[in-house]
Formats: structure tokens, C-alpha cells, sequence
């Protein structure tokens, strides 16, 4: 999927996927943004925190989760993020029945897909340069704390 196919609900989450993650650069922390929508609104945004608030678990996803509180049901929701989900984060997708995800960018980390795609979730890819580009710069600069993210 490339952005001219995106509707006007995706490229808006995208754009505030790639927000959050320009926020979390700027604060010295993992380049990943999230967002959750239901319908054509957003309802959530977050990004990656590990560093700032010193949470091993506080993913770009997870963050964004975090933010859209409880919710009876995510059968009618999508989540986007900047960058492919971990295994933690593709885990929550699934116990959580997120339908749809759509992906910033999966150029500088593969994350999950074929396992989201095996467990009934429809993934989209949108290699969005942006995204593309501020995690490229961010590994380029900080390899030790992207390897520490990854566990590697």
C-alpha cells in the first residue's frame, strides 16, 4: 500500500503517527508514534516512552492503548503505528482483536506482520518515507539504545 491509496482517516492517523514519533525524538526517546481510530476519528495517540519514563514496556502501541483507556470492545478499530509492532505489541493487537493495522514503515525493523496476518489481522503497509527516515536517523545515531529497544 502506498500513501496515494490511503483514505482521509489513514493518512490523518498516519500524520499523527508520524507526530508522535517526531515528539519522542525530540524528547530523546524511540522515534515510534501510534494512533487508534474508530470510524473516521482518532481516539487515541502515543509513543514510544521506554526512555522517558523509564518503562521497558511503554511502546509506541502500547502508549497509544494506554491513552485511549478501557474500551469494551476494539473490534471496530484500527491501529496505525510509524514502525512494524514488536512481538509485544503484535501480541496485544491480537488479545485485544484489533482488525486492522496499518503500518508506517517496516524498512528498518520487519516487527510481525506474518504473525498478525496468521492470526486473522488485516495489515496494511504504507512505507511512508518520513517514518522511514526519522528511524533510519535514529538508528543511525543512537544504535545502542535501538538495540536495547529490540533486545538484540
Amino acid at each position: 500500500m502506498t500513501g496515494s491509496g490511503l483514505s482521509e482517516i489513514d493518512r490523518r492517523a498516519i500524520d499523527a503517527c508520524y507526530e508522535q514519533a517526531l515528539e519522542s525524538f525530540n524528547e530523546g526517546g524511540l522515534p515510534i508514534g501510534s494512533a487508534l481510530t474508530r470510524g473516521n476519528e482518532i481516539i487515541a495517540v502515543g509513543h514510544n516512552r521506554r526512555v522517558q519514563q523509564g518503562n521497558p514496556i511503554l511502546h509506541g502501541e502500547m502508549d497509544c492503548l494506554q491513552n485511549a483507556g478501557r474500551q469494551i470492545s476494539y473490534r471496530d478499530c484500527t491501529l496505525y503505528t510509524s514502525l512494524s509492532p514488536c512481538m509485544m505489541c503484535a501480541g496485544t493487537i491480537v488479545q485485544f482483536k484489533i482488525p486492522r493495522v496499518v503500518i508506517g514503515e517496516n524498512r528498518n525493523f520487519g516487527g510481525n506482520e506474518q504473525f498478525l496476518r496468521d492470526h486473522g489481522v488485516d495489515v496494511e503497509i504504507v512505507d511512508d518515507l518520513r517514518c522511514v527516515d526519522l528511524m533510519a536517523r535514529f538508528i543511525a545515531e543512537n544504535g545502542a539504545l535501538w538495540a536495547e529497544d529490540i533486545a538484540d
